[in-house]
């Protein structure tokens, strides 16, 4: 049992038939029904600076709060802003940057800011909670993955590494600009192809890495799954800085906590391992495409700005498991 799952033992389960997606499922988000037409879906999410600028900070953690909103194939209302900041810093302009950066994602798809809540903490701390709405009958979720589906992904990974390497001054100019410019694009387009093309199944990438949400849609889908190494995108810079050692302990955990369920070919080096269980922020849509749907959702993906990348197929097998090849 992984750490969190540990801890989640403790919350107790609801009997509650309006509750459409609960703690219990891995889900992205939360999603309590008010019509048999209409959902509240409801998420939180923040962390502490993985950029040192601190207007991409908060365009960083907005976009990643949005994202699980998008993942369940729903539409955000409202935001509230989650902050933990040195009082004694509030006078530097670093909080206003942080909230300027954040605002500017919200308001680029209309989306207000209501309020939010804020303590005095020595370790900045920034994040949302995010109020969508989305139709129960479109919804998307993790368990809907079937055997025969294509495994499709909408951005790069790598975040985690190219985080750990700032942290250390050790990473180029164009590698951050390359990573923030990833990290700052929201999946709102790739959400809205997928639920146009009635795609049921998907999550977003973020901090248990490709491998492990990846596992988490299989282990709710009941499926198996089979990824193509070579055809997972990796961001610039991301696999150098791997091999040079910046390699993040959420990583590193991640891929411990993988080996009961992910068999390596033995062609996969111990750097490419890493990247598909590095711990990642605001990452692409991790969808499962019916065949008879694929060359729609790719030709729609292809369109925007996303990476559209197939990487897998979803087989049958033991629920979680994950063949690398």
């Amino acid at each position: 049992m992984s750490e969190l799952a540990q801890v989640l033992r403790h919350v107790l389960p609801v009997d509650d038939p309006n509750v459409l997606v609960g703690h219990t499922s891995g889900d992205d988000a939360a999603v309590y029904r008010l019509t048999d037409d209409r959902a509240l879906v409801v998420t939180a999410d923040f962390f502490t600076p993985i950029v040192d600028d601190p207007y991409d900070f908060g365009r960083i953690a907005a976009t990643n709060a949005l994202s699980d909103i998008y993942a369940m194939g729903a539409k955000p209302l409202f935001v509230l802003n989650l902050v933990g900041f040195p009082r004694h810093l509030l006078t530097e302009g670093i909080l206003d940057e942080i909230i300027r950066g954040a605002s500017a994602v919200t308001s680029s798809v209309g989306v207000p800011t209501l309020g939010g809540h804020s303590i005095d903490d020595n370790e900045p701390k920034y994040g949302l909670v995010a109020i969508g709405e989305v139709d129960p009958t479109q919804m998307v979720t993790n368990a809907s993955a079937r055997a025969g589906d294509t495994l499709l992904l909408t951005k790069p990974i790598g975040s985690g590494v190219i985080a750990t390497a700032i942290k250390s001054g050790e990473a180029p100019e164009s590698v951050i600009k390359s990573a923030v410019d990833f990290m700052t694009q929201l999946n709102a387009d790739a959400a809205s192809i997928m639920v146009s093309n009635g795609v049921t199944a998907a999550t977003d990438v973020t901090g248990f890495g490709l491998l492990g949400h990846l596992r988490g849609l299989m282990r709710a889908s009941k499926t198996s799954a089979k990824l193509n190494a070579d055809a997972v995108p990796v961001l610039p810079g991301a696999k150098m800085l791997a091999e040079a050692g910046h390699i993040p302990g959420g990583s590193k955990r991640n891929l411990a906590d993988l080996a009961s369920d992910v068999h390596f070919s033995p062609s996969i080096d111990e750097v490419t391992k890493i990247l598909l269980a590095d711990a990642q922020t605001s990452g692409g849509l991790l969808m499962s495409v019916p065949e008879e749907r694929l060359k729609d959702v790719g030709d729609g993906l292809a369109k925007t700005s996303c990476t559209a990348a197939v990487i897998g197929r979803v087989v049958r097998g033991q629920a979680g498991a994950i063949e690398v090849i």
